[in-house]
């Protein structure tokens, strides 16, 4: 297989040598649900695998099950990769696994990229056509009944406070800092005025919050699914919270620079340690799995996930 770039691979920016990583990384992904009697499947959607960017090459994927089941891929309004799966047999469990090699392009420094003059204060001042193409994600899904989440945006801009970037910066900040994170293992994301009530979630709550605040600043943000990579998983030190488990973020769209990623769990600004998936208007459109079964309700008896991301080495080994 040819890989695309030599490991000591650089790209020069703002006079600037910005040096490209390379790593060659295995993610596994491994769903388990159980009940008390056999239930049989209806579809199923599993969207696990990255989509193809500058950031990434896909050496390798599978998507297994342990009930004989058929898989077909499609491409969805967003042009997210997806997994469709169709089951033939009943079962008390299913487990589910979806496993990936990619070979990983973390860019150091890629938050220092400039943007244009009409993207360096709130509101951004997006060309007749930028908003064409960006109407969807400017718009602000969820309802703010209390005006509660309109005045917390708001007050990241009082006193002309105004530079986006610093906005950004301080919002995230604000979340990262003074927010209380907390595992939760049952689906869906909190609306954004009850995250901001408990002061307290998890990373899709985050990212949600976030995404919708800026909405009402006027600037555009998609909800993004994917992977963290830890290195303390490798013996490193770094220790980053979310690892172990999909993770979620969000990009904004800032013209000069584009689509950048902001992950306020972490306080993360770049894409090194980000591993995308997905991307959606809103949380429910990236699932990881989902899908449906036939039963009686108490025969369900739970579901576990376990996520594995692991560094197999640096392109050389590879090679």
């Amino acid at each position: 297989m040819e890989l695309p770039l030599a490991p000591s691979a650089t790209t020069q920016y703002n006079d600037q040598e910005l040096p490209i990583m390379p790593v060659v990384l295995e993610v596994e992904h491994i769903t388990t649900y159980s009940y008390a009697n056999p239930v049989t499947f209806g579809e199923h959607r599993a969207v696990f695998l990255p989509r193809g960017n500058h950031g990434g090459r896909i050496l390798s994927y599978e998507v297994k099950t342990s009930v004989p089941s058929r898989t077909r891929w499609i491409s969805d309004t967003l042009s997210n990769n997806v997994a469709v799966i169709e089951f033939s047999e009943p079962a008390t469990e299913v487990i589910f696994t979806c496993k990936f090699r990619l070979v990983h392009f973390g860019l150091k420094g890629v938050e220092a990229f400039p943007i244009d003059g009409r993207a360096e204060s709130i509101p951004v001042q997006y060309t007749p056509s930028e908003w064409t193409d960006l109407v969807l994600y400017l718009q602000p899904c969820d309802e703010d009944f209390d005006g509660r989440l309109s005045a917390w945006a708001r007050s990241f801009t009082l006193g002309d406070r105004r530079d986006t970037r610093d906005v950004l910066q301080r919002m995230m900040d604000t979340v990262r800092d003074t927010f209380t994170y907390e595992a939760r293992d049952e689906e869906g994301t909190r609306r954004p005025g009850e995250t901001l009530a408990k002061q307290s979630g998890t990373c899709r709550d985050y990212a949600w919050l976030m995404i919708e605040a800026l909405r009402r600043l006027g600037i555009a943000c998609r909800f993004v699914t994917g992977y963290l990579y830890d290195s303390a998983l490798d013996g490193g030190v770094d220790g980053k919270t979310g690892s172990g488990a999909t993770h979620a973020w969000l990009e904004v769209y800032l013209p000069g620079a584009g689509w950048l990623s902001y992950d306020p769990t972490n306080r993360i600004t770049g894409v090194f340690d980000l591993i995308q998936v997905a991307i959606a208007r809103r949380p429910e459109q990236a699932l990881p799995l989902s899908g449906t079964w036939f039963g009686a309700t108490e025969d369900f008896l739970g579901m576990k996930v376990d996520v594995a991301v692991r560094k197999l080495g640096v392109l050389p080994d590879f090679a």
